[in-house]
């Protein structure tokens, strides 16, 4: 039997079983990673609208759009669906679908795992969706901050949906931690030593640790809670004997290395795109592994960050104060390092390499206000203002979706097969830049005027009419741009229009050299 024959008979035994149960029962890695993606792109697409929702309702004052009761249960759906049921499920799509290709393996180290993970993700991300639908949604903020989440003022079942239902998308993100970590290390193809395997595999190598470190706390944190609740056990409660503030160090231990979980995936797209992009090899390679780790450890040293105003000793506030600012030096080496790859190379503004300089922009305003906030004069300032909401959106957005949005279109014909044709990511892009900047550079003014964050409405007497109004409007700019892109790729799907086969992605941009490390990829991109 030549390589052929056998290539083709084993691909028939590893298949997934046509049509519908064929979707339900798979393990391929392939069809795994597409559920991820789509399903993430379904929530994303589901807390957009709960964004503008919140964008109506704060540009007027006084508005009756929505009462503070749907309001509070608004913004709590819209960051938990964004944090948890968005950002890190589509890097594990991403990941789950990109890993075995780049790492010249059949498939990931434990399959039937990928599809527990995501079967306990489509779980959890129901509990969440189905509480929205019939009113009983979370209505304590993303960060569920007790005693507010507590029986005594959190009688209904609202809160427990949310307890339950992220537990579940938590233990989706441990497995697909666990399979990372042993596909990379015991699955590379023969000669792929770790100094020469690609810089995305890397990022997910570090990430993958990260979340068996980080989101066990929170883990037992929504148990406790939950415990709490269900059979009065004194564990946050302070009039039971509890301390509220344990579910903020449970929750921010989880919560501030996250922040850094969603954004590592995305600077290993900028680290893969970035060098074809340019037509050049990766500048510092070493030295954006070895930042990567750097951060990665120095991301579970501020977790106190977010809990400045707590009355902590002011000899704890000082070293996070330190650790919140030092956390800059990998990132900027990052920065760096992409900047001497531009410099060295021959920069293309292809689509990718616009989204990867709006990362750039964005990325870099958010990290200057991360900054500012690990000032603890600062912070006291700012703190619980939309100042704070600006500029987490500064990096989560910026730090993440520019990012995915490069890698988007730059995978996109190895996925599909077809160029693209229609030509509206451009028009996109510009929508989404510029939407982007109106709003939350707006809501950085509004914060530093006194306006708090998670208010229903505000007077006309205060002054934030015009500032509000104007992030509106870019809010919604920003979202007509998202869809432009949701346009764009189902109809790269729908249209065909298929280009000469060639044997990489990088081959896909006319990439003119070769990596180092030097990719392998075994599926010829066809676009």
């Amino acid at each position: 039997m030549n390589a052929l024959a056998r290539h083709r008979r084993l691909t028939a035994i590893w298949s997934s079983e046509p049509g519908w149960k064929g979707w339900l029962s798979t393990v391929n890695h392939s069809d795994v990673g597409r559920m991820f993606i789509v399903t993430a792109s379904f929530y994303f697409l589901v807390g957009g609208i709960l964004a503008m929702l919140i964008r109506a309702q704060l540009a007027t004052p006084h508005s009756a759009f929505a009462g503070p009761e749907i309001y509070s249960q608004l913004f709590t759906m819209h960051g938990t669906i964004m944090m948890f049921l968005f950002a890190i499920p589509m890097i594990e799509g991403l990941a789950i679908y990109l890993l075995p290709k780049i790492l010249g393996t059949r498939d990931l180290a434990y399959p039937r795992l990928t599809a527990y993970g995501y079967w306990c993700y489509f779980f959890g991300g129901a509990m969440l969706l189905v509480s929205l639908v019939f009113g009983i949604a979370p209505d304590g903020g993303w960060f569920m901050y007790p005693p507010l989440t507590g029986r005594i003022h959190s009688p209904g079942i609202n809160t427990d949906f949310w307890l339950i239902g992220i537990t579940f998308v938590e233990i989706s993100a441990i497995c697909a931690a666990v399979e990372f970590t042993v596909s990379i290390l015991k699955y590379r193809a023969p000669g792929m030593t770790l100094a020469r395997m690609p810089v995305f595999a890397w990022y997910m190598l570090v990430v993958s640790l990260m979340i068996l470190t980080g989101f066990p706390p929170l883990i037992l944190g929504s148990i406790l809670l939950e415990l709490e609740r269900a059979f009065a056990l004194p564990f946050f409660q302070v009039e039971l004997g509890g301390d509220s503030l344990l579910w903020q160090h449970l929750f921010w231990l989880f919560g501030h290395p996250e922040v850094y979980i969603i954004f590592l995936p995305a600077a290993g797209m900028v680290s893969t795109i970035l060098p074809v992009m340019s037509s050049t090899t990766l500048l510092g390679y070493r030295w954006v592994v070895a930042a990567a780790v750097a951060l990665a450890i120095l991301s579970f040293g501020l977790w106190v960050h977010h809990m400045f105003t707590t009355g902590i000793p002011h000899m704890g506030l000082a070293f996070f104060s330190a650790a919140s600012t030092l956390v800059a030096v990998p990132t900027a080496i990052q920065v760096f390092a992409w900047i001497g790859t531009m410099w060295k190379g021959t920069p293309r503004l292809r689509l990718p390499m616009l989204h990867i300089l709006g990362f750039f922009v964005t990325f870099v305003i958010g990290g200057l206000t991360g900054v500012m906030v690990a000032v603890v004069p600062f912070d006291w300032q700012v703190h619980d203002t939309a100042f704070v909401t600006a500029h987490l959106h500064y990096v989560l957005f910026g730090g993440f979706v520019f990012p995915v949005l490069a890698g988007i279109y730059y995978w996109l014909p190895l996925v599909t097969g077809n160029r693209r044709f229609f030509r509206l990511g451009e028009v996109a892009f510009a929508l989404i830049f510029t939407g982007f900047h109106v709003t939350f550079l707006a809501m950085h003014w509004v914060g530093l005027m006194g306006q708090r964050r998670r208010i229903s409405t505000y007077a006309p007497e205060d002054g934030w009419t015009a500032i509000n109004l104007i992030s509106s409007v870019g809010g919604f700019v920003m979202a007509f741009g998202l869809a432009v892109v949701l346009i764009e790729v189902v109809l790269s799907f729908v249209v065909r229009h298929p280009a000469p086969v060639t044997p990489g992605t990088r081959a896909c941009w006319n990439g003119r050299s070769r990596d180092r490390p030097r990719p392998i990829i075994l599926r010829a991109c066809r676009g």
